[in-house]
């Protein structure tokens, strides 16, 4: 009897230990099959909702793309994304909710300055947060687990560099500058770097105002603008308002050398055939526009699926300005987990800061504040535009990159009034 007792011993811990073996299996398989969920804000409804289309679908491409590959680290991937309207007071809810009820695994952040009103947030959980086109967002903060996948650079003075490197190429040499722009984030950051850079240039500001968010009619603006007779005017403004200064500048036959820098919306679609010929001569920054010297491999494939989805989505048909870079973000993220074997938070943070990507916008490097370690924010100005079509901006010609040297596709027209 003794020794069946102990076979019967025997036969119950194997048993046991298949059994734990099994559960063990089935545990770790389940957490396989977990998704690896990516969650951000992203402006569906108001101002920027053009804006926030038009990243999203950038960032589902990529998401459906690497899903069909079988995931990350075998994992599907999920996007968690909600509607701040514009808003920067919804902001750090948003992230709130994504961190304390989705249990997000990461974080990426809106395609514009509204991240900042959620960076206190994120700071605090030490969560890494990866940016969209938030300009300067992390110049004072230096948080290491920040990065921003635009080619702004970390400067608040790299747009308006830029824009006065432009004007040196104008004769005579402009002596004196205008600045005007919206009473919010971005706007705020470019102007500030733009007093900074002025006497760099050789450039007496004489004029120098901000506007409320809120302002429809822009022709008393523009007149107070003129009044100063500048020699080139720097706007920093937002979509709708980029539009009324635009419309005001031409209607009012704003006589100056050079005119634009820093107006988003002109790069977005729906803008483009609202101003039509109204935009010949406006010189602005981009990102990415079609030329030879920006065929980086894999945009091309991209914007063709982006623009075949595009009409569907209701977004941008065109696609330039945020989508490549929501997709490169999305690569970097890929590469790094994939690398890194995790999604843990400070290894893909210290994994980001040390390597360069491949992805569909070039080769990208961070700096110590994560933004591009060197810069590549482009100057284009609009020429040869006629009539509202789109197809027009299909190919080189009508967005003409003027700087920098490297990227130059022709030479700048001026003065912006004929």
């Amino acid at each position: 009897m003794r020794g069946l007792h102990k076979l019967v011993q025997s036969l119950l811990l194997r048993l046991f230990v298949l059994t734990a073996s099994a559960l063990l299996m089935v545990g770790t398989a389940a957490r396989a099959a977990e998704p690896i969920k990516i969650g951000f804000g992203v402006s569906l409804t108001g101002g920027l909702a053009s804006s926030g289309k038009a990243h999203l679908l950038g960032m589902q491409i990529w998401a459906e793309e690497v899903n069909a590959k079988g995931g990350l680290l075998g994992r599907p991937v999920q996007i968690i994304y909600y509607d701040d309207q514009t808003n920067a007071a919804n902001v750090p809810a948003i992230y709130a909710k994504l961190l304390d009820v989705d249990k997000v695994d990461l974080l990426v952040g809106h395609a514009t300055n509204l991240i900042v009103a959620a960076l206190p947030m994120i700071i605090e959980r030490k969560k890494m947060v990866m940016t969209l086109l938030a300009y300067a967002s992390n110049a004072k903060l230096k948080y290491p687990r920040y990065f921003q996948s635009a080619p702004f650079g970390g400067d608040y003075g790299e747009i308006s560099k830029n824009f006065f490197e432009v004007a040196k190429t104008i004769k005579p040499e402009p002596t004196t500058v205008a600045l005007v722009g919206a009473d919010a984030e971005f706007s705020n950051n470019v102007l500030t770097g733009a007093r900074a850079n002025a006497p760099k240039y050789n450039l007496k500001i004489v004029y120098d105002r901000l506007y409320p968010p809120s302002t429809l009619d822009f022709a008393p603006i523009v007149r107070a603008v003129a009044a100063t007779n500048p020699d080139i005017v720097l706007v920093a403004s937002y979509p709708t308002d980029s539009v009324g200064m635009v419309r005001a500048a031409t209607e009012i036959g704003l006589k100056t050398s050079l005119f634009g820098g820093a107006m988003v919306g002109m790069q977005y679609a729906s803008f483009l055939g609202q101003l039509s010929e109204k935009l010949n001569r406006v010189v602005n920054y981009h990102l990415y526009v079609p030329s030879p010297t920006l065929n980086f491999p894999g945009i091309e494939s991209f914007l063709k699926k982006y623009q075949e989805r595009a009409p569907g989505a209701g977004t941008d048909p065109l696609g330039f300005y945020q989508p490549p870079f929501a997709y490169a973000a999305m690569q970097v993220l890929e590469q790094a987990i994939t690398a890194t074997a995790s999604v843990d938070d400070d290894k893909l943070a210290q994994y980001i800061h040390k390597n360069p990507f491949q992805t569909i916008v070039g080769e990208i490097r961070f700096d110590e504040s994560g933004e591009w370690a060197t810069p590549r924010l482009l100057v284009v100005q609009f020429q040869n535009v006629h009539g509202s079509g789109l197809d027009q901006y299909l190919t080189g010609g009508r967005q003409v990159v003027v700087y920098p040297a490297q990227y130059k596709a022709g030479d700048l027209q001026y003065p912006f009034s004929k």
